[in-house]
């Protein structure tokens, strides 16, 4: 463990003497550092406003996965122009040919400080996944939903869908219909208990008939696991419905037949989400990108009637600003543990 390093002249922590060490930060101790849920849409936001100005960078990630589909793994690499923060984030999940029980899923961000040229920290990415991913669609959702929105749909019970609900709140605090759909009880549990741990006395209202839910639903977040039997289409939305696709949950009608289609990154998109694509194998061209919307150089929604998709994956930039955040705060908390990595 160490102590909070001295502060340099520009605010940055003074690290002269860990050049070849490495701050480590296990999942307990990102674990343990408190944050609000207004905080991380704050810093999630603050990414794509500089993404959006040309400040920061994010290559499209690399993708592995063999031929039978048993693993995935990503790469991704990026920097921060604001924070002046390089980082490199990899993803590997073996088992998805099995139940969610059997699977494996590891995660890490190493950042560099892009100022002194020396490592920031390494850490469990975990957390960080499951605040970004729910921000974003709550970004979504307030730049996109239709005017006077009151009723939001969550479909899968998992890392992402848990805090859905909450985050959505956060930005949609107008919300008065809250629904989930999900076939495992923990999960629900889980739903319940993060609703009630951020918003005491709100209640959610788990759906069976998750088509018929959908049909009551100003926004929809599709963020279930690949193996979940719901499939929600395009048919099955009102008017005026915002689909947000995070996992898996609604069927590729819904963005084929959408009135707007947009990306956090169109790019990603293509890679990422060939699931959704038609017979032929292709996917709608990009309506807008959500970087762009942040920064006020496109619109969300144009019309309160159009029934929007929207695809929700993960730019590395967004990790490496709340990554950096969770870093700030392991530094002034003392927490980690330095490793003579490069000695």
């Amino acid at each position: 463990m160490t102590g909070t390093p001295a502060r340099t002249d520009d605010n940055r922590p003074d690290t002269s003497a860990h050049a070849t060490t490495l701050r480590i930060l296990g999942t307990s101790d990102v674990a343990g550092l408190d944050i609000s849920l207004a905080e991380v849409v704050d810093v999630v936001e603050r990414a794509y406003r500089t993404l959006a100005d040309g400040k920061s960078a994010n290559p499209r990630k690399l993708t592995v996965k063999p031929d039978d589909g048993h693993s995935v793994s990503y790469a991704m690499l990026g920097r921060d122009g604001v924070r002046e923060v390089v980082a490199i984030k990899t993803s590997y999940k073996h088992g998805l040919d099995r139940g969610r029980d059997e699977q494996r899923y590891y995660t890490t961000l190493t950042l560099y400080d892009d100022v002194t040229g020396l490592p920031v920290a390494m850490m469990d990415c975990g957390r960080i996944g499951s605040l970004r991913t729910p921000a974003v669609s709550a970004l979504l959702a307030r730049e996109s939903a239709a005017p006077g929105s009151r009723s939001a749909l969550v479909i899968g019970t998992g890392t992402q869908g848990r805090l859905a609900l909450p985050f959505l709140l956060t930005t949609l605090p107008d919300l008065d219909r809250l629904m989930v759909h999900g076939t495992h009880p923990d999960g629900l549990a889980a739903v319940r208990a993060q609703l009630e741990h951020f918003y005491p006395g709100r209640e959610v209202e788990v759906v069976e008939d998750v088509r018929a839910a959908a049909a009551d639903a100003d926004v929809v977040v599709a963020a279930a696991g690949q193996h979940t039997p719901a499939a929600i289409e395009a048919a099955d939305l009102k008017t005026g419905a915002l689909s947000i696709l995070v996992g898996h949950g609604i069927a590729p009608s819904t963005l084929h037949e959408a009135d707007r289609v947009i990306a956090t990154s169109e790019a990603q998109m293509r890679v990422t989400g060939t699931d959704m694509a038609d017979a032929d194998g292709d996917l709608p061209p990009v309506d807008a990108e959500f970087p762009e919307i942040v920064a006020g150089r496109a619109v969300g929604r144009r019309s309160a009637d159009e029934r929007i998709f929207a695809y929700n994956s993960g730019l590395v930039v967004t990790d490496i600003a709340l990554g950096h955040r969770f870093a700030q705060l392991a530094v002034e908390q003392g927490l980690g543990t330095r490793v003579p990595l490069w000695q």
